[in-house]
């Protein structure tokens, strides 16, 4: 149980570097690259940057793009808390307020003049915050909690989802400012959409073996942390001659971080090998009915 309590205060102590990376790494790509470039970011971002223009333009008045995301995503909460729970709300909250806080804090200045390099390194800077958000549980808001739904529901990508709803960004940014900066937003929105897809990759399979002197332990750890279903497999150590079992258990990659985290918790001499699955055929739970049996078992 001790090293159960570790694991977990590690965990809490990651999810608030992620929060803070998001913040750090989406200002820093807002004011240094995007907005000086008059390129336009993905999801409430972009937007945020739109509403921004339309004011300066329109009105002559100068609203923070920090505070334009805080107040877009408002609405976008309600919705996350009724379909994703409220622990991924939260985070995702505080990730909001992290990036709108960095946003505000950091100035606006130009790096480089180089608009192709503004819009590719503003994607890239964008895309880490919000790949690593979702690789840990939450978003960074907007869209993102849209395309998350989405992509539950149809086991499409995320980054896919996140290129198709921020279509009517560049559409918007084409047709009210000018064609270029939506051409280069394009760059942008498919930058992040790739950052986003090489690190949360929820919809890659993975199958682990897992060799322990613990199985009847890690099998209900398991179970009651994945709700995976699982083969047991006699196996003997080559040198020792030990009997032992072997777990073959197939899951996502996103789901990797905790299996690996129960398995150090209660066999930390346990061997596991992971390997790549091309594909599955017969039932393999989505993280909804996962969360139906979970429901059920409590």
């Amino acid at each position: 149980m001790h090293k159960v309590i570790d694991y977990n205060k590690k965990d809490i102590v990651k999810k608030i570097f992620v929060i803070l990376l998001t913040g750090v790494t989406g200002a820093v790509g807002l004011n240094f690259f995007l907005i000086p470039a008059n390129v336009f970011s993905a999801g409430m971002t972009g937007i945020a940057q739109i509403v921004g223009a339309f004011f300066q333009q329109l009105f002559g008045v100068a609203i923070d793009t920090g505070i334009l995301i805080f107040l877009l995503n408002v609405p976008v909460f309600v919705l996350g808390f009724l379909k994703l729970g409220k622990s991924a709300m939260i985070l995702s909250f505080a990730n909001v307020l992290s990036m709108s806080f960095f946003t505000t804090l950091v100035p606006v200045g130009e790096i480089t003049n180089n608009v192709l390099m503004n819009a590719i390194t503003g994607g890239v800077l964008l895309g880490l915050g919000g790949g690593f958000s979702l690789k840990y549980g939450f978003t960074t808001g907007g869209l993102d909690i849209i395309s998350l739904l989405l992509s539950r529901t149809t086991g499409r990508t995320v980054g896919n989802y996140i290129m198709l709803l921020n279509g009517v960004i560049v559409v918007i940014a084409g047709f009210f400012f000018n064609w270029e900066s939506a051409l280069y937003t394009i760059i942008t929105i498919f930058t992040m959409g790739s950052v986003v897809d090489m690190i949360h990759t929820s919809h890659q399979k993975m199958t682990a073996f897992i060799t322990t002197d613990k199985s009847k332990e890690l099998r209900e750890a398991l179970y009651n942390g994945l709700v995976r279903g699982m083969t047991v497999i006699p196996a003997r150590g080559g040198f020792s001659s030990t009997d032992r079992e072997v777990l073959m258990i197939v899951l996502t990659r996103y789901e990797l971080y905790d299996l690996k985290q129960i398995v150090q918790a209660v066999d930390p001499m346990a061997f596991t090998n992971i390997v790549a699955t091309e594909s599955v055929v017969g039932t393999f739970l989505s993280e909804e009915e996962q969360k139906k049996v979970k429901k059920g078992v409590n």
